[in-house]
C-alpha cells in the first residue's frame, strides 16, 4: 500500500495548491490511500463543513487535526457524523467526534488512521503516549497498516513519540510547526518517521500568515491581525510504501509541489 500523507493545509492558498495537484499526484505516485491534516484550511483557523467537503472531493481519503479543531463552531455536528474528518484522540472524554478511523481501498485494503496531539506547549489533554497503546491495542490484528499524525510542537515530544511507537506503525509524521523537516527515515522497527510534514499552503509568510504583521509584533509585543498570506505557495507531503502483510514500511520520502 501507498501512503500520500499532506501537511496543514492553510487556508485558499493550501486548499487550492491541493484542488490542482492532487488527482495528478494520486495518479502519478499510484497512490491508494490519501491523507492530510486539515486544521488551518478555512481561513487559517480551523475548518468549516463546507471546506471538508471541498476536501473530500478533491481526492482526500482521511483528514487529520489538532488545537484548532474547534476554532469553527459549524464544525461540532459536522464532525460527530463524519467519521473521516478526525480530531485527536487524546482530547478529554466529551468532545464530539473520534481520532482512529479505518479506511478501506477500493480493493478492500485496510489502513487505520489515527489522530494525537502533544502536550508540551500545547492546550491540556489526555495523555499520547498512553493513548496511543490503548488505540492500538483495540485495532483488529488483520489491519496491518497503521499511521499516526502527531500534531505536537515541541520536536523532542515528537521524536519520543516516534521511538515510543516504532514497530507499532507503519509511519508516524507529526504536523503543527508548518516547517518541514529533513529527518525523513525508516526507524528500526519499520516505523517511517518525519518530525514534522510541513505546511501546505503560502512560504512567502510566517508560518501561513502576513509577515509584516508578525514582525511587528515581535517588535512592539502588540496585538495584531493575522492575515492568511497568498504568495509562493508549496504543497508538502510524504509517501509512504508499506509491506501490507507486516504493516512495516519499505520506503518513505518527501513529495513536494511548487505552485505558479
Amino acid at each position: 500500500m501507498k501512503l500520500l500523507f499532506i501537511g496543514d493545509i492553510f487556508g485558499h492558498a493550501g486548499r487550492t495548491i491541493v484542488a490542482d495537484h492532487l488527482a495528478d499526484i494520486r495518479s502519478s505516485q499510484g497512490i491508494d490511500v490519501v491523507i492530510a491534516n486539515v486544521e488551518n484550511s478555512a481561513a487559517g483557523f480551523g475548518v468549516t463543513p463546507g471546506v471538508a467537503d471541498d476536501l473530500f472531493r478533491y481526492g482526500i481519503d482521511v483528514m487529520t487535526t489538532g488545537n484548532h479543531i474547534w476554532d469553527k463552531k459549524d464544525i461540532y455536528d459536522y464532525i460527530a457524523r463524519q467519521p473521516r474528518l478526525l480530531r485527536p484522540a487524546n482530547f478529554p472524554a466529551g468532545a464530539p467526534g473520534a481520532g482512529v478511523y479505518t479506511h478501506e481501498t477500493k480493493t478492500g485494503a485496510r489502513c487505520a488512521v489515527i489522530n494525537l496531539q502533544g502536550r508540551v506547549y500545547m492546550a491540556n489533554t489526555d495523555c499520547p503516549f498512553r493513548k496511543a497503546d490503548e488505540l492500538l491495542a483495540a485495532l483488529p490484528e488483520d489491519v496491518k497498516v497503521r499511521f499516526i499524525d502527531f500534531h505536537a510542537e515541541v520536536t523532542s515530544e515528537k521524536v519520543a513519540m516516534g521511538w515510543y511507537v516504532d514497530g507499532r506503525v507503519s509511519a508516524l509524521v507529526g504536523t503543527h510547526t508548518h516547517i518541514p523537516t529533513a529527518d525523513t527515515r525508516i526507524l528500526p522497527g519499520g516505523t517511517a518517521y518525519q518530525t514534522d510534514c510541513g505546511m501546505t499552503g503560502p512560504y512567502d509568510s510566517v508560518i501561513g500568515v502576513e509577515k509584516e504583521p508578525i514582525i511587528l509584533k515581535f517588535l512592539n509585543a502588540m496585538p495584531v491581525r493575522m492575515e492568511p498570506a497568498k504568495r509562493m505557495v508549496e504543497l508538502h507531503s510524504v509517501i509512504v510504501e508499506v509491506d501490507d502483510a507486516t504493516g512495516r514500511a519499505t520506503a518513505v520520502r518527501r513529495h513536494t509541489v511548487r505552485g505558479d
